[in-house]
């Protein structure tokens, strides 16, 4: 029995192995459990529906089929907004109905006070990505100035199939262990195929949390705001007198005297080292000539006496 049982536990790892490795590589062609807009793009079953397409003509494809490939992918969709403001705490106030009222939530928010006592804010949003872009011109009419914004896009629509036909696979290797499960009549057999339900278990709960996640992330957008306040947002001014003026003439007559300098230097390193060099020379010849000529006079005068 130990023998026959070992047998039945080699051919579902083999079974496993072999569905992994083909589900690797045919991937695209697995559909999604619970979204059935991968079922065109993925699902075998899609082989019938080539004939309608083909029957038609390219100029002839309506608009509608476009937007269902559009909505067969799943894009996360994140935006980073810096617009100025007016009031912080009612625009504030404003961006969190207006997340409710596009079915999502505000994830964090933040105030603090700056310069002059003005509030600086920060909003971070979850929203329906279906009306993102609507979402995104609701913001900006709420702003006196967008300073930045930022849009991006992930495609994880190719990592969630995959994801789905690793399940399928580890979903069926489960049941073929349970069916061993069954047949077990010892403790030692009973053992070690719970150790291998417990392990394709847990790498099933992992698949679908992944995949749980991807879907909840594409379905929902995720928009960072942060609030300036227009008083901040203008130059400082002291009875027309502006620092930020002074600073930028200050770095510029820095820069100038920095710059003249340097073109001091150069030509100090490229044309007046080398004349002085040599004008110095003959008059080096000449000092040592002079000092050998007296060296020589005390020598005979020494000599002499």
């Amino acid at each position: 029995m130990m023998t026959t049982l070992k047998r039945c536990l080699a051919l579902v790892a083999l079974f496993g192995s072999v569905a992994l490795l083909v589900s690797a590589c045919a991937a695209p062609a697995a559909p999604p459990p619970n979204l059935s807009e991968f079922t065109a793009m993925a699902a075998p079953t899609a082989a019938p529906a080539m004939p309608e397409s083909a029957a038609r003509s390219p100029m002839q494809l309506p608009d509608e089929a476009s937007d269902q490939a559009v909505q067969q992918r799943l894009i996360i969709r994140t935006a980073d907004v810096t617009i100025v403001v007016k009031d912080t705490q009612a625009q504030m106030d404003a961006l969190a109905k207006l997340a409710q009222e596009f079915g999502g939530f505000v994830v964090s928010s933040s105030a603090s006070r700056v310069r002059d006592n003005a509030l600086q804010g920060y909003v971070m949003l979850r929203v329906d990505a279906a009306r993102f872009d609507e979402v995104m011109n609701r913001i900006r009419a709420l702003a006196v100035e967008v300073r930045s914004e930022n849009v991006r896009g992930e495609d994880v629509t190719a990592e969630y199939v995959d994801l789905d036909a690793r399940l399928k696979n580890l979903e069926a290797t489960e049941a073929q262990l349970q069916k061993i499960l069954e047949q077990a009549t010892t403790t030692e057999d009973v053992l070690a195929v719970y150790r291998e339900l417990t392990e394709i278990r847990g790498q099933i709960e992992q698949i679908k949390g992944r995949m749980k996640y991807l879907s909840q992330s594409a379905a929902l957008a995720t928009i960072s705001v942060t609030l300036i306040p227009d008083a901040l947002a203008q130059p400082l001014q002291l009875g027309g007198w502006q620092p930020a003026g002074v600073v930028k003439e200050a770095f510029e007559a820095l820069i100038a005297t920095l710059q003249g300098l340097a073109s001091l230097l150069i030509w100090l390193v490229i044309v007046v080292l080398p004349v002085l060099l040599i004008l110095a020379i003959p008059i080096v010849l000449l000092a040592l000539l002079i000092r050998r000529a007296r060296r020589r006079r005390k020598a005979e005068a020494v000599k002499t006496a």
